[in-house]
């Protein structure tokens, strides 16, 4: 029996632009990185970032060096097509930078927390983009990296480049650049079309006019939803900086349309496969460099594109391969549908193993309409930023589960225990 009753409640209408959530912080930005680890339940925490979630095959196989010999051996997806390593003794950080240095994964230090990039897996691979991403993708990194100003960035600072099919554009990145078909390039905040040769040297500008903006106001923003300005008076400045900066740009219409991620399967020149629940075990890691021909590409939907090369005779096979180990390779699996943040026993925060109990219940609930998310605590860390099932533990073991559906009324359920999500979904969404 569900426990409690069922109530409607309202959402808060939405604010009339991205710019609207004050914020005001008393301490730095504590974001972890690839060199400020982060004390867990289970260990140090190192996120390592991938701009556009590239790697190298040789990198890969250093990455996974390191989970072996340094962490819990498993690699695990973030939301932007990072990777994390959890389970790192104490004391290890100066061998972990070596290793991801000596792998090429440390091109600036000063910089390595603020290379959140997303961009569309598939740019270049499937036809299915205006223009292939990877120009801007490298352009862009070395422009941060050669960034004094970049620098400042929160770890919490995400920049989008979008082949114009619409799909790291919905991801709500603080930067967004997205191909329009024509020459151009779509840049918000900024709302203007740039050439998109000067697509990665706008994005940066863009970021470092949130810079001085934030600075101005002293009360450390990290990204750009938390400005006290409106999203016209940052266009605006944005605008003012391009002009500054010699890039011509010009108030057109925004691109219309959006995708979500690759689903499963042999698409164009690529194999793509969703990880469950983002947690990657070395034999799944091991099998995935083997699959690649020279590198793999994760996805902020925790998923890894593999590119594929005149050598892979047979793709299909391949795909079958890579689901023999747990991989999903059906785009009818229900885990397409679920996520988790790391729960028990990983995050002393936790109120619960959410991990194990959304497998226990993935064929109940795997398959509804809108994905699931289940949180450890009120965090919610990694959740989706789309229409979602909120599915949140409680200190009394029980879970509270929430349609978070923006511009409609939100309907919530307890429940004592995972059991009985089931008949908790159905009730909220009949």
């Amino acid at each position: 029996m569900i426990v409690g009753m069922l109530t409607a409640m309202p959402t808060a209408a939405l604010p009339p632009s991205t710019q609207a959530t004050e914020a005001t912080r008393e301490r730095g930005d504590a974001c972890p990185g690839a060199l400020r680890l982060h004390a867990a339940d289970d260990g140090a925490l190192a996120r390592i970032r991938l701009p556009g979630g590239v790697l190298t095959t040789d990198q890969a196989r250093a990455l996974g060096r390191a989970a072996r010999r340094l962490g819990d051996g498993d690699l695990h997806l973030t939301s932007r097509g990072n990777v994390q390593l959890r389970g790192l003794p104490a004391g290890c950080g100066a061998e972990l930078a070596e290793a991801l240095d000596a792998a090429g994964l440390l091109p600036s230090r000063e910089h390595e927390r603020v290379r959140n990039i997303v961009a569309s897996p598939l740019s270049g691979l499937d036809g299915g983009g205006l223009q292939d991403v990877r120009p801007w993708l490298t352009a862009l990194d070395a422009a941060l990296c050669a960034s004094d100003a970049a620098r400042s960035l929160s770890g919490r600072f995400l920049f989008a480049l979008d082949d114009g099919r619409g799909d790291v554009a919905g991801l709500g990145a603080d930067v967004t650049v997205r191909a329009t078909g024509d020459g151009e390039a779509w840049l918000t905040p900024g709302s203007v079309r740039v050439p998109a040769a000067d697509a990665p040297r706008a994005a940066l500008v863009a970021a470092e006019t949130f810079l001085a903006v934030a600075r101005s106001d002293g009360r450390g923003v990290w990204r750009v939803a938390e400005l006290p300005i409106s999203a016209s008076e940052m266009s605006g400045r944005v605008r003012g900086r391009l002009t500054a900066e010699g890039i011509e740009h010009e108030v057109g219409p925004a691109p219309s349309g959006a995708a979500d991620g690759p689903p499963p399967g042999v698409i164009g020149g690529a194999l793509s496969v969703h990880v469950p629940l983002g947690r990657l075990s070395a034999r799944q890691w091991a099998e995935l460099t083997r699959a690649a021909g020279s590198e793999l590409r994760l996805t902020p939907w925790r998923g890894v594109v593999v590119p594929t090369s005149a050598s892979t005779t047979a793709p299909a096979e391949a795909l079958a391969r890579l689901g023999t180990v747990g991989l999903v390779s059906d785009p009818a699996s229900p885990w397409l549908r679920v996520g988790a943040c790391i729960g028990r026993p990983g995050c002393a925060k936790a109120h619960a193993d959410v991990r194990a109990d959304a497998a226990r219940t993935l064929e109940a609930v795997g398959r509804h309409a809108l994905p699931l998310y289940w949180s450890g605590c009120e965090r919610r860390c990694g959740h989706p930023s789309g229409d979602h099932v909120d599915v949140l533990a409680t200190p009394d073991g029980g879970y509270r589960l929430s349609v978070a559906t923006a511009g409609r009324s939100t309907r919530t359920a307890s429940v004592a225990g995972p059991s009985q999500t089931s008949a908790a979904l159905a009730a909220i969404t009949s």
